[in-house]
């Protein structure tokens, strides 16, 4: 029996916008989604969609998810540092915005967030990444579907 890859969703800081369209692809697709986070999440009645509350503290839920995740799993999330470990375990992950994490070009985002990183901690540059548009949602229910469409065929 083949196992079925599952979406497992970083929920904590993830748009609602974004967890509505993994809610309708969980059920259109009938793919496994696990929304974990370290407070409650508020989920629709499906049987293809759970959520999973831990402790909180610093990496709690990250290092659940890549302890539960399985090689082929997909992991939405903008935190790179737990995308690396998700590619570094053999799954993918996928931002809110869009793009996709694999082994060809996670070590390249990863020197790049570091990078900024440093930056702000030195005062250099304040701020966190722009607000969420639409031309990004678009970008990340593309990139979904185009997903989940090649797991199936």
């Amino acid at each position: 029996m083949v196992k079925k890859m599952r979406i497992w969703v970083d929920a904590d800081a993830c748009p609602n916008i974004i967890k509505d369209i993994l809610f309708r692809a969980a059920n259109r697709t009938h793919t496994p989604t696990v929304f974990v986070a370290n407070q409650p999440i508020c989920i629709p009645p499906s049987s293809y969609i759970t959520s999973m509350q831990v402790s909180a503290g610093f990496d709690v839920a990250d290092n659940h998810i890549i302890n539960k995740m399985e090689p082929g799993d997909l992991v939405i999330t903008a935190d790179i540092p737990l995308a690396d470990g998700v590619v570094t375990k053999g799954g993918i992950a996928l931002n809110p915005r869009g793009e996709l994490y694999t082994a060809r070009n996670i070590k390249q985002s990863l020197s790049i967030r570091n990078f900024h990183d440093g930056l702000r901690s030195s005062g250099v540059i304040t701020g966190g990444p722009a607000k969420l548009g639409k031309k990004e949602i678009q970008a990340f229910a593309n990139c979904l579907d185009q997903f989940l469409n090649r797991k199936r065929t």
